[in-house]
């Protein structure tokens, strides 16, 4: 599935991790903690921003939108994420 940018989308791609948790209208520390608990993409190797794009990536995902992709999921990750929504 590729997703691009409406051609009046003048608002910045990478977002600060303030920027990030706004966006997903939850506090800094929370967007922290997705993070490190992969339910949040990771910022970029080179700069600490995030891709707003990835982010919308798994929102798809999480909330079904992207149905029509081919899943790549692995049988540990449907394994671990299983496991974590048991816990």
């Amino acid at each position: 599935m590729t997703v691009s940018a409406p051609a009046n989308d003048n608002e910045p791609r990478l977002l600060t991790r303030q920027e990030a948790s706004t966006y997903l209208g939850i506090s800094p520390s929370l967007f922290s903690s997705w993070v490190s608990d992969g339910y949040m993409p990771a910022a970029l190797a080179w700069t600490k921003r995030w891709d707003k794009r990835a982010i919308d990536a798994v929102l798809d995902k999480a909330s079904g939108l992207d149905k029509g992709v081919t899943n790549t999921e692995t049988p540990y990750e449907k394994w671990k994420r299983e496991s974590e929504s048991r816990a």
